[in-house]
């Protein structure tokens, strides 16, 4: 369809996303500020199909969304001829977003780099924790009520940290890993040697990141040529003592190898994330000592919720000045990213 040209005054927005998803991301606070920015239609569109929804759509300009948005397809735009950005207070913008919207060169905004953040803080903290060997002395102490022997080989001066991935949360966790006496190693085969380096790590071949690493974090995007991509074979490969961090998404493991590695003492695993998720019942994973299990946590919750909302609102503000969008999705990208 041809899309309408802009209008004077100012932008129309509307909320697109579930109802719980807008009272833990859009604070009032957040709200007003948009408001100084645009004119902000009243409630939020957990669906498109209603008349109410309808007759927002056809004045909106932009919809600020977030998880639980309806899919945006070919035929709601037909409803909203003046829209011309969808800004997501969230990540991946795959669940919403059609190949309709891109034929309509919409405009799409994400907050993954928001996103990212807190991730990156979560695997930092890991990477620090699992050098030192505080998760498992800890469960040592407990159970024995005595000072467990130091392991000779615990402490971070000196050790190599493994990133899987140069995605937004790989590169952030590179970055934090800088002020560290770490050697840090990278791969990833979309990005160069010169960019690897450039971002302050070593370009490694894929086993060899598992050769060489005490540490190794996984930031890889689930996408059907990553499903399983850490084997058997190259978790064998890792030194007896090390520690797999991952917090990108369970089925990228082969969770059964992954299993027998930590059961049978050899590796460590620090999992935010598993497959499936939680873990079934009887796992091992569950009472398994070498292996410290969170539900999801290392991503956005809580007062972090209100970063992505600042993120977006200042998207928004963007296109209320006629600047360019500072976190753009692009088409081509999508295959790529989670």
């Amino acid at each position: 369809m041809v899309r309408v040209m802009a209008r004077s005054g100012p932008l129309r927005v509307a909320l697109a996303m579930s109802a719980e998803t807008a009272d833990q991301i859009v604070t009032p606070e957040l709200l007003n500020r948009l408001r100084t920015v645009a004119k902000v239609e009243d409630g939020v569109l957990t669906n498109f199909t209603t008349p109410q929804a309808r007759a927002a759509l056809a004045d909106v300009d932009v919809l600020l969304t977030g998880w639980g948005c309806p899919t945006v397809t070919a035929g709601v735009l037909n409803y909203a001829p003046h829209l011309k950005a969808i800004v997501h207070a969230a990540g991946s913008v795959r669940e919403h977003v059609t190949e309709a919207c891109w034929d309509a060169r919409i405009q799409v905004s994400s907050a993954a780099d928001a996103n990212a953040v807190p991730v990156a803080e979560y695997t930092l903290a890991m990477v620090l924790l699992a050098g030192k060997g505080v998760l498992w002395a800890s469960r040592q102490y407990h159970q024995q009520r005595a000072v467990p022997p130091v392991d000779p080989a615990a402490g971070n001066y000196g050790i190599t940290v493994g990133i899987l991935s140069a995605s937004l949360i790989g590169r952030r966790v590179i970055r934090l890993l800088q002020p560290h006496d770490f050697r840090v190693l990278v791969h990833d085969p979309f990005v160069s040697e010169e960019e690897i380096r450039a971002l302050g790590g070593e370009p490694a071949g894929l086993q060899e990141l598992f050769d060489r690493s005490d540490v190794l974090s996984v930031h890889t995007p689930l996408l059907p040529e990553t499903r399983g991509l850490v084997s058997a074979e190259l978790l064998a490969r890792l030194r007896s003592g090390a520690t797999l961090i991952n917090t990108a998404r369970g089925a990228v493991l082969d969770e059964g190898a992954l299993t027998e590695e930590v059961v049978s003492g050899r590796l460590f695993a620090v999992l935010d994330v598993t497959d499936p998720e939680p873990p079934e019942a009887g796992s091992p994973l569950w009472t398994c000592p070498n292996v410290l299990l969170t539900p999801h946590r290392a991503g956005s919750a809580g007062n972090e919720l209100a970063r992505l909302a600042a993120s977006s609102i200042n998207e928004i503000e963007r296109l209320a000045d006629g600047r360019p969008l500072e976190f753009p999705v692009s088409h081509p990208s999508i295959s790529r990213t989670a």
